[in-house]
């Protein structure tokens, strides 16, 4: 595994420059290997997973669910607003390990960007100081969250709800992992701040409404489903916006990065766009009717692209009846 990592950094180098050396030993990100390995895992059980579960009984995983979502809201609002403004233990910082170094770093993304005075329209990645290191060690929980949300699928697998794993779903999910290993190697800080924020705050509105609808008793007083799907794809408009700012007026930010980014936001609004039609316009009030009875992360079928399924997951699951839960 070393040897191959290895003999990637080489066109990793040609093609991306020099790695930042201010996240050299922390966790998963000194070779791209585990990331990879996770991803293959991942769409292995994409695969895998629905013909395993075909001729099995769907769990519930309700109590499950409550505790995930509610602590992907919690990750998320962290990631967004604060931690801590002060280090607990600056003192003791220089005599640490790197990644205790990256632990004892505390601020949210919009703490960090106030502090370091960050420019809206350009922003470097070496122009903040102690600020840059405080966006980085966000933004390396904000790349770790891409794991944990494997999860989202795991749970549809394992409630049976494969009509939920579209195309959509699937490539947001496992190309968000590799992209942000190669974020945080490369462009951790300045201006690669502006989408994760406000990925963040939505995903704070998005599992908060797993979370609540994985409760029985709430799910009549949910009326928010539409307006997560809209926010998302307003939040790809916006950092389309943020991003282009960038290009028109450069600073020390690499440009490649920035049409990169551009590029990956107009694949996702194409693709969110799509779900939107199928969802809310194409189906009408009886398609609506039917998502009244659809709403946890194992069920919800509105919200990040879980609707309109690959079609080979739909033809291998057998008719049942609804389960009451």
């Amino acid at each position: 595994m070393e040897n191959f990592d290895a003999s990637l950094s080489p066109y990793f180098k040609a093609l991306l420059g020099t790695r930042d050396t201010r996240v050299k030993g922390w966790f998963l990100l000194d070779n791209y290997i585990p990331t990879l390995v996770c991803s293959i895992i991942y769409l292995l059980i994409v695969w895998l997973g629905p013909k395993y579960m075909k001729n099995r009984q769907p769990f519930s995983c309700r109590g499950i669910l409550v505790v995930y979502n509610l602590g992907l809201t919690l990750l998320s609002l962290y990631m967004f607003f604060e931690s801590t403004k002060e280090n607990p233990c600056s003192a003791c910082a220089s005599h640490t390990d790197p990644w205790t170094q990256q632990q004892l770093q505390g601020s949210g993304l919009v703490t960090g960007v106030w502090e370091g005075k960050y420019n809206f329209f350009c922003q470097g990645t070496r122009s903040a100081g102690e600020s840059d290191m405080k966006i980085i060690h966000v933004l390396w929980w904000y790349y770790f969250s891409k794991l944990i949300e494997f999860m989202d699928t795991f749970f549809f697998i394992l409630r049976k709800n494969n009509h939920q794993i579209t195309v959509l779903h699937v490539y947001h999910h496992a190309s968000m992992l590799n992209i942000w290993w190669f974020v945080m190697n490369w462009v951790p800080c300045g201006h690669s701040y502006f989408g994760a924020t406000l990925n963040s705050f939505i995903h704070v509105l998005m599992y908060s409404y797993y979370g609540l609808s994985s409760v029985p008793s709430m799910r009549p007083y949910l009326w928010w489903k539409k307006y997560i799907t809209q926010g998302q794809l307003l939040q790809f408009v916006l950092t389309i916006i943020q991003t282009t700012f960038g290009v028109i007026w450069p600073c020390t930010f690499p440009l490649g990065w920035l049409y990169f980014q551009i590029g990956y936001m107009i694949s996702l609004i194409a693709l969110f766009t799509n779900f939107y039609i199928q969802t809310y316009n194409r189906k009408g009030a009886s398609r609506r009717k039917d998502h009244l009875k659809d709403h946890q992360n194992g069920s919800v079928a509105a919200v990040n692209g879980h609707s309109n399924s690959f079609s080979f997951l739909e033809n291998n699951v057998k008719p049942r009846k609804l389960r009451k839960d």
